[in-house]
Order: structure tokens, then C-alpha cells, then sequence
């Protein structure tokens, strides 16, 4: 039998903490927008929730610390989608409770729920990823490389972040019911989906990883999160007369559409320019052979007749 690869135990233990910490803290949310007898109920509920979760965890958390150290992120992709489904289906209820009821909660409690969500999201990215583990990036250039791509990924969830976070800081009435639907699960399929697109290209590259090759992730981003979000706030601006809409990422959003836009050109004409690849490694000359009945005639030793026939 193969033996079992060897598990990294504080990266399980540290993605472990980091999942059940987030979740607790959303489930404190839940409990405290409850009144009266539903406070019972659903702290009975979400705990029994946390307890299935952390049991499917134990297994899937332990199987992605099996593969920290190889080129695989199959595991990796499969805990964040659990995570991120079952944090936002959380976040969509809490929201919910602040729409229903404006009060609930002050300012600095909304505020905190954002900083959370904040941190706690790209800090699993970042763990799942596990850039100091990846020892078959042998170059420091290539690994600098790799982070500053990463980064980049952070920031696209943080954007994504702004936009659903506009759905419960404000206390008065903001969009319109269908409005603020869209908004929220838009938000919540790109924190599903694209980190897991990010992974899926990590992995694809495998031990001879290129990261100026890592071209999946900057089409789609540049697509569903940079051109889709200055849409977004500024239909929110124009039609809706947002005043909170973040003017600071919508900079951000320009610039990276003219950065990956140079990016992909150069990327093509790089592409175009470079020499082919070299073919397959010439075979060794050998000295030609002699036929093989000439060679059959050498190599067998000559009988006394013909040593006879040659002496005279």
C-alpha cells in the first residue's frame, strides 16, 4: 500500500480555528438580532450547524493539509466553496435582520461585521494557497511574482466586499428590494467561484508553475469584477443616488482594467516574438554497422580450412 502523505499539522489547526472563529462569531450576530423565546431556538440551531460543519471539516481540513505541499489544490477548493456557503447563507440572514429591523444593532456593530468578513475571507485564501509551502518554486523571483498575482486576487474580494457591505451599514433605506437582491447574490457567486478559479490555476500549472502563464484569472476578473462593479456603483450613483458608493474603488477598477489590458498585449506579443521551442534531443551519432551477416562472419571465429586456405 502507497503510504499516506505527510499532513502539516498547523496549517490544518490554524484553517480550522480560522473557519469555526468566523462562523461562531456570525452565529453571535444571529443570536443577538433574535428576541424572546427565538433566541433559544436559534442558538440551538446554529450550534447543531457548527457541530455538522466541524464534523465534515475534520476530514476536508486534513486532506488539504495533505496537499499544502504539492502542486494539488483539489482540497483546497472544496473547503473554500463549503466556507463561503456556508458563511454568506449566514451573512444573507443577518442581513435580512437588519432590513427587517434598522435598529437592531448601532453603526459600530455593522461596521465590525464588515471588518470580519474582511479578514477572515482572504486570510483562508491566503492559507489555502500556502505560497511558503510551495518548495518547487525554486527562484525568489518567481515566488515574489506569484504573491504580487495573489494579491491582486485580495484585493478583487475586498472589492466584491464593499459592494455587499452597502447592503446593511447604512440605517436608512437604500435600493430597491430587487436591487439589493442582484447586488447580493452577484457578490456572493464571484467570492464562490473566482478564488476557486485562482486555485484551479495554481494547480494546473503544477511543479513548473509560471506565474506571468497565469492568464485564467486576470480575463475573468478583469470581466466580473472590474468592468461588472463600475457598472454597479455607477448605476448606483446615477439612478439610485448612492451617496456611499466607494469612489476609491472605482480608481481601483480603472487602473486595473489599463493594467491587465497592457498586461494581456504584452503577454501576446511575447507570445508571437518568442522563438520556437527546441525540438527533441538529437540522437547520438553511432558509427554505422556493418551488415549483419558481415558482422556474424567477424565475430565467429574461423574454422581450421579456412586458416589452412589463408596460410598457403
Amino acid at each position: 500500500m502507497v503510504p499516506p502523505p505527510p499532513v502539516s499539522k498547523p496549517h490544518v489547526c490554524l484553517s480550522t480555528v480560522l473557519i469555526m472563529t468566523s462562523l461562531v462569531l456570525m452565529d453571535a450576530y444571529l443570536v443577538e438580532q433574535s428576541q424572546g423565546s427565538r433566541k433559544l431556538g436559534i442558538c440551538v440551531m446554529v450550534a447543531v450547524g457548527d457541530i455538522c460543519f466541524l464534523l465534515v471539516l475534520r476530514y476536508v481540513a486534513i486532506w488539504v493539509g495533505a496537499e499544502v505541499k504539492t502542486a494539488k489544490r483539489g482540497y483546497a477548493m472544496i473547503l473554500w466553496f463549503l466556507y463561503v456557503f456556508v458563511l454568506e447563507i449566514k451573512v444573507y440572514f443577518v442581513y435580512q435582520n437588519y432590513k427587517a429591523d434598522r435598529k437592531s444593532l448601532d453603526l459600530i456593530a455593522r461596521k465590525a461585521l464588515t471588518l470580519l468578513l474582511s479578514i477572515c475571507i482572504p486570510a483562508l485564501y491566503v492559507l489555502l494557497v500556502a505560497t511558503e509551502h510551495m518548495e518547487y518554486v525554486r527562484t525568489f523571483k518567481k515566488k515574489e511574482d506569484l504573491r504580487n498575482r495573489l494579491f491582486w486576487v485580495i484585493v478583487d474580494m475586498l472589492d466584491v466586499l464593499d459592494i455587499q457591505a452597502n447592503l446593511w451599514e447604512p440605517q436608512k433605506k437604500g435600493l430597491p428590494l430587487w436591487a439589493e437582491g442582484i447586488m447580493f447574490f452577484y457578490c456572493y457567486i464571484l467570492l464562490l467561484v473566482l478564488p476557486c478559479v485562482s486555485l484551479c490555476e495554481i494547480s494546473m500549472q503544477g511543479i513548473g508553475i509560471v506565474p506571468h502563464r497565469m492568464m485564467l484569472y486576470p480575463m475573468l476578473s478583469m470581466l466580473t469584477v472590474n468592468i461588472a462593479t463600475i457598472f454597479i456603483r455607477g448605476s448606483n450613483m446615477v439612478f439610485f443616488r448612492d451617496a456611499r458608493v466607494s469612489s476609491i474603488f472605482m480608481g481601483k477598477n480603472m487602473l486595473a482594467i489599463g493594467m491587465k489590458v497592457c498586461m494581456f498585449v504584452q503577454y501576446q506579443r511575447h507570445q508571437h516574438h518568442a522563438p520556437p521551442g527546441p525540438g527533441p534531443d538529437p540522437q547520438p551519432s553511432t558509427p554505422a554497422q556493418p551488415p549483419s551477416g558481415l558482422r556474424k562472419a567477424r565475430d565467429q571465429p574461423a574454422c581450421p580450412e579456412e586458416l589452412a586456405q589463408d596460410n598457403t
